[in-house]
């Protein structure tokens, strides 16, 4: 298990848990049809947790170009290994996509919405706003990556000795992207992740998906651009707050 390696199986497991479960609330004919919001946000907090269970131990399980740039700027990641890390990032992601295509493929031809089929691969606004749109995802990366400069590991607080929590040690970042879906995941489905959106919409352009529609690519540059500038955001206004204290 590579840093690559590592990257690749851990995007790809949060794209086929988290698109996953979209697909089984929004498919026709699937046991979790219309199960709502709720669900949505607690599958995709809990497919976050399962990737960075593989992922963490090998590559620090970034699993999302935004965090891997945000952690650059601030110093606390390599420049040298930003490319490896957002290749391996964008190939999981495709992968992770066409699994769920195949795992739901008889629900997908049963469903003949094709808004509802591109919504299991990648994100829309409810209302069409550009400016707000971008704005959205800028907030809720920024929340992402700026509390995620904060975590810190547990200790013994007299000897200040680290306690290693195990696969426990996934569970912040799981409750963080929780609080971001619900609080303010309403407004365009809060990708965060340029990876959770692009890779799964290049896969929805190339299935032979019954009665696809567009893959809706006038859009898709929002998901991508708004979690690097609120990743830059955050590892700024990090780097300034820590540099004054």
């Amino acid at each position: 298990m590579s840093e690559f390696t590592a990257e690749l199986i851990g995007t790809m497991l949060v794209i086929l848990l988290g698109n996953g479960v979209v697909a089984n609330v929004v498919l026709q004919g699937t046991k979790g049809f219309s199960a709502g919001w709720m669900v949505i946000t607690t599958g995709w907090a809990l497919a976050v947790f399962v990737g960075v269970v593989i992922a963490a131990p090998y590559s620090g399980a970034h699993l999302n170009p935004a965090v891997t740039i945000g952690l650059a700027v601030a110093g606390k990641f390599a420049w040298g290994k930003v490319v490896t890390y957002i290749i391996a990032q964008l190939i999981g992601s495709v992968i992770g996509a066409l699994l769920v295509w195949i795992v739901y493929r008889d629900h997908f031809n049963m469903t003949k919405d094709p808004n509802s089929q591109l919504a299991v691969f990648c994100t829309a606004p409810a209302i069409r706003n550009r400016l707000f749109n971008l704005l959205s995802e800028i907030v809720g990366t920024f929340v992402l990556v700026f509390v995620i400069f904060y975590f810190t590991n547990a200790e013994i607080t007299d000897q200040k000795s680290p306690i290693g929590l195990g696969s426990l040690g996934a569970i912040p970042v799981t409750f963080l992207v929780w609080a971001i879906g619900l609080s303010l995941g309403g407004t365009t489905g809060y990708a965060i992740n340029p990876a959770r959106d692009f890779g799964p919409r290049i896969a929805h352009s190339i299935l032979p998906i019954t009665g696809k529609g567009s893959s809706n690519w006038a859009y898709g540059w929002i998901p991508i651009l708004g979690p690097f500038i609120g990743a830059i955001i955050a590892a700024l206004v990090f780097t300034f707050l820590k540099v004054k204290v």
